[in-house]
């Protein structure tokens, strides 16, 4: 696994963050970097996510992360809300970033980000869940999966749009387990879960403003900037020049 320095904050995600996880289950994790400053003023911009498997990990830039957070991307959002005891990177900077996560929320986004989700995972479902080559068991048990998500970001979602906040662990995992299954056998059965979901959210009342507060983000991706910037021994900036140098 490659070396991705100045992690910020760190944590097992997916679906033992879900309770969903068994013996069988990838372990996936997520986190944020900050590239140096320096190196955002260049030609080309560094690298904005570095992934791996074996071990799935997946670790985005500072930014990048919030863009997505801002957008309320359901996988993006976790990371912030993670129990204590799954974080395995934190740091002060990624502390005041958690502090703030309430900051990255809106009524509209949270809706269209994890409805929109849960119903990708429905057209998987209504392809089976599965690829060319693969076996009838293999087929069974990628639909049951997506179903389970499906689930998952339904009330996840309703959750944090009529709430605030975010539960990661399910309540009953079997509850999860067993909807998988029927869906395995009958892939229509996850219509009328995602038909309800739907009246719910136009039914709810949303505890969530319309619009994010870019403002915490804004500040913390500054911090950010100037905690990670290391001038020239010499003095000179990005052009080789004094601080108070000019060309004219």
């Amino acid at each position: 696994m490659s070396t991705v320095e100045n992690v910020l904050l760190s944590g097992i995600v997916g679906s033992t963050a879900y309770g969903l996880a068994h013996a069988g289950s990838d372990v996936d994790r997520l986190g944020l970097f900050a590239a140096p400053t320096v190196e955002l003023h260049g030609l080309r911009r560094p690298k904005e996510s570095h992934v791996t498997t074996a071990p799935d990990r997946t670790l985005h830039e500072a930014a990048k992360w919030c863009r997505l957070a801002l957008a309320c991307n359901p996988t993006a959002t976790e990371l912030v809300w993670l129990p204590d005891e799954l974080y395995e990177v934190r740091t002060p900077l990624g502390d005041e970033l958690m502090a703030v996560r309430t900051s990255f929320l809106s009524a509209g986004r949270v809706r269209d980000a994890y409805l929109g989700y849960a119903v990708q995972q429905f057209r998987r479902l209504q392809g089976r869940g599965g690829g060319e080559g693969e076996d009838a068991p293999g087929r069974r048990a990628r639909t049951a999966k997506h179903a389970r998500h499906l689930k998952r970001l339904c009330a996840q979602g309703l959750e944090l749009y009529t709430t605030g906040r975010l539960t990661l662990r399910v309540d009953d995992p079997q509850e999860f387990h067993d909807f998988g299954e029927r869906v395995a056998a009958d892939p229509t059965a996850a219509q009328p879960l995602l038909d309800r979901y739907r009246a719910a959210f136009e039914e709810a009342r949303t505890a969530l403003p319309d619009a994010p507060d870019e403002g915490p983000a804004e500040a913390w991706l500054h911090r950010v900037r100037a905690h990670f910037f290391t001038p020239c021994p010499d003095g000179t900036g990005p052009r080789g020049r004094s601080a108070g140098q000019q060309f004219w």
